[in-house]
């Protein structure tokens, strides 16, 4: 059985120590959204897997056996000889501006296609986990994490959707185009403020709205309930929304109440914006609070 199954690319993250002046150097991490949420998951003691496809080549080797070493189910990852890994170029994440230059146009990310995403579903599975990167990744990408979407519902599987607007991807008007097919299909949604117009929330039961600084906001029956983010020294925010869905999810999986969980997934998020990275600062299950 899988606690959560994620869906997506993972990328090679070229993060630079200042800006691209001159001889510039950087050092590699593994990156993604849905991967990043795998490894907290995994950490945190779930059963986590990830589903995408990666070069067949050092690099996508190299990203498979990150995940695999971080606890990471791996077995439903294709590798495709004839495309590159994808990567983006993070400029001094120490100055929380997220400059980005994403290099994944027509990337093994990208080549995802509805057989990939489908398959592990046949172990059994307890919550899908998608992000709205992936849609805009490819015409092939969408189409698996609609089918996934569609056949974790069918088959009772709850689905957590983090919108993830990237305007480096597509313009909002194609993002709300491409999500509008879960609309019914989503347990459970996080999303900015900025984002929950891309998605029909009053459809979805429980809704998460990431505050940023402020922490979170719970959307539910009870109304609406905001939790404080946690008070710690901020390195970097990257990765700080996965970690919020990561420790959110584990509270979920241990049946917490949702409260409860999203306390949990702020308390998570600090960890991550307490440490460079996207996620080499998160907790291990041991690390937790009590609840």
């Amino acid at each position: 059985m899988i606690d959560v199954l994620t869906l997506g690319e993972a990328l090679v993250s070229f993060r630079t120590a200042g800006p691209l002046v001159g001889t510039w150097g950087a050092e590699a991490h593994v990156a993604g959204a849905e991967s990043n949420v795998a490894i907290g998951l995994a950490r945190l003691g779930h059963r986590s897997a990830w589903v995408g496809c990666v070069s067949d080549d050092d690099l996508g080797t190299w990203v498979t056996g990150t995940l695999a070493a971080e606890g990471v189910d791996t077995r439903f990852v294709r590798r495709v000889p004839d495309a590159s890994a994808g990567a983006m170029v993070l400029v001094d994440p120490r100055d929380h501006a997220r400059r980005v230059t994403y290099l994944r146009r027509g990337s093994a990310g990208s080549r995802l296609t509805p057989s990939d995403a489908l398959g592990a579903l046949d172990e059994g599975v307890r919550w899908v986990h998608l992000t709205g990167i992936t849609p805009a990744l490819s015409e092939s990408a969408r189409d698996a994490w609609v089918a996934l979407a569609r056949e974790a519902k069918a088959r009772s599987v709850r689905v957590c959707l983090d919108v993830n607007f990237r305007p480096a991807l597509w313009s909002r008007a194609e993002a709300a185009r491409a999500l509008a097919p879960v609309r019914g299909l989503v347990d459970l949604l996080v999303a900015s403020e900025d984002e929950v117009d891309l998605v029909d929330a009053p459809d979805v039961p429980l809704v998460v709205v990431k505050q940023g600084s402020e922490g979170a906001t719970l959307v539910g029956s009870q109304g609406r309930v905001d939790v404080p983010a946690e008070p710690v020294p901020v390195i970097d925010v990257i990765g700080a929304g996965d970690a919020l869905c990561a420790g959110l999810l584990s509270g979920l999986l241990d049946d917490l109440d949702p409260l409860a969980a999203l306390r949990r997934g702020t308390w998570v998020a600090g960890r991550c914006v307490a440490s460079a990275g996207d996620w080499e600062g998160l907790p291990s299950r041991a690390e937790l609070p009590p609840t």
